[in-house]
C-alpha cells in the first residue's frame, strides 16, 4: 500500500538510504496514541520496515547473503553464469574468429571469394551464405569449455585470493589479486584446453555446401579426430599463448571487477546491487580486451592452423607481423569488446544473483525449521 504525507509513519523516514548498522527514524513512538504505537510496534528497524527503508529494499535483485557464499556455490555458479553468459554473445565470438583469422596465407581456400566486414556485416555474411546456425557453430564445445573453464577461474578466484593473502591482512593487495588471477586461469587452461581447440576449429570452419572445409561431424568426433590426426598434444594446441592470454584475461576481468566493485562501495557510489555489478563488469570487459587482444589473436590463428604452417607462437606471431603488419594484432577488436564486454556484464550479474540463490537453497536446507 502506497504512503502518503496523511500516512501517521510518513514523516518518521526522511527517505534517506541508511546502512544496515545505522538506525532508522525511529527515535520514538510516544508522541502517538496508544493504540496506534501497538500497531506500529512491530514494524520498527527490527521489523520488516527497516527492509522498507534502507538500501536493501530498494535492491534490483535479491540481497546479498548474510553467510560468505562457500567455494562450492561460486564453482557452481560462475560455470552456470558463463553457460548463460555464452548463449547471449556466442555469434559476437565467432565473428571475432571469422576476422581474426582472415588475411591468413593458409587460410581456408574455400573461403577466398568471401571478405568479412565489421562484426554486424561478418554475422549477416556468415547467416547469408552458411545458413543462420552458422553464428553458433562450436556452441556444444563452447559451453563444455565454461562449465570447466569458467568454474575454476572465477568460481576459485576469492579461494586463491585468499590463499596467497597474508595472515592478519584486512585486504588483498593488487599484486596478491594479480597472481591469484594468473594462477586461476593458468589452472583453468590446462584442464579446458581441448574444448577450446574444438570450439575454435569448429567456428573458424566455412559451410559453403559441396565445398564446405568442415572436418567433423560432430564435437565428440573433433575430440577423436584432432587426437587421431594430430596426435593428444594437438588437443592441447596452442596451449602456452592460451595460458599467456587467459592470465591476462583472467587478470584484465577478475581483477578489475574485484578493484572497481571495491572502490564503488567503498566510496558509496553504489550498494552491492545490479548498478554496480554493471559498471564494474564493463569496465573489467574494456580492461581486458585492450590488453588481451594481441595474445587472442596469435592464440586463435595457431590453434586454427593446419599442421606445419607455424613452428611456435612465436613464429606465428612473427610472420603474422611481416605480413601484415603490427595492426593485425588488433584485428577483431570491435568483436572482441562487445563480446568480451557484453560477456562480462551477463556473467557477473547473473554470477552475483546465482550466489545469492544458491547460497539462500543451502541456507533453507539447513534451516531446523
Amino acid at each position: 500500500m502506497a504512503r502518503g504525507p496523511s500516512d501517521p509513519c510518513c514523516h518518521l523516514w526522511d527517505g534517506a538510504l541508511r546502512s544496515p548498522k545505522e538506525p532508522l527514524c525511529f527515535p520514538t513512538l510516544a508522541g502517538l496514541s496508544p493504540g496506534l504505537q501497538s500497531s506500529l510496534s512491530p514494524w520498527t528497524s527490527a521489523g520488516p520496515w527497516r527492509d522498507w527503508a534502507e538500501p536493501s529494499g530498494t535492491m534490483v535483485g535479491l540481497k546479498p547473503s548474510e553467510v560468505p557464499p562457500t567455494t562450492a556455490v561460486k564453482f557452481l555458479g560462475a560455470g552456470t553464469a558463463a553457460c548463460f553468459a555464452d548463449l547471449f554473445t556466442f555469434p559476437l565470438d565467432t565473428a571475432k574468429v571469422r576476422l581474426q583469422i582472415q588475411g591468413e596465407n593458409q587460410a581456408a581456400h574455400v573461403a577466398q571469394s568471401i571478405h568479412y566486414r565489421g562484426v554486424l556485416g561478418t554475422i549477416l555474411t556468415m547467416v547469408r551464405t552458411e545458413g543462420p546456425r552458422s553464428p553458433y557453430n562450436g556452441l556444444v564445445a563452447g559451453l563444455q569449455r565454461q562449465m570447466s573453464f569458467a568454474s575454476i577461474r572465477i568460481g576459485l578466484y576469492d579461494s586463491v585470493k585468499q590463499f596467497y593473502t597474508p595472515k592478519g591482512s584486512d585486504h588483498s593487495s593488487i599484486t596478491t589479486r594479480i597472481l591469484a588471477g594468473c594462477t586461476t586461469g593458468a589452472m583453468a587452461v590446462t584442464c579446458a584446453q581441448p574444448t577450446d581447440v574444438v570450439k575454435v576449429r569448429f567456428q573458424a570452419s566455412v559451410q559453403l555446401g559441396a565445398r564446405s572445409d568442415r572436418k567433423y561431424s560432430g564435437t565428440m568426433d573433433a575430440y577423436r579426430t584432432i587426437a587421431r590426426e594430430e596426435g593428444v598434444r594437438g588437443l592441447w594446441k596452442g596451449t602456452l599463448p592460451n595460458v599467456t592470454r587467459n592470465a591476462i584475461v583472467n587478470c584484465g576481468e577478475m581483477v578489475t571487477y574485484d578493484i572497481i566493485k571495491e572502490k564503488l562501495l567503498d566510496y558509496h557510489l553504489f550498494t552491492d546491487n545490479f548498478p554496480c555489478h554493471f559498471v564494474s563488469a564493463f569496465g573489467a570487459g574494456f580492461c581486458a580486451t585492450v590488453v588481451a587482444s594481441p595474445v587472442d589473436v596469435v592464440k586463435t590463428r595457431y590453434m586454427n592452423s593446419p599442421l606445419g604452417q607455424y613452428r611456435s607462437p612465436l613464429d606465428c606471431m612473427l610472420k603474422m607481423v611481416a605480413q601484415e603488419g603490427p595492426t593485425a594484432f588488433y584485428k577483431g577488436f570491435t568483436p572482441s569488446f562487445l563480446r568480451l564486454g557484453s560477456w562480462n556484464v551477463v556473467m557477473f550479474v547473473t554470477y552475483e544473483q546465482l550466489k545469492r540463490a544458491l547460497m539462500k537453497v543451502q541456507m533453507l536446507r539447513e534451516s531446523p525449521f
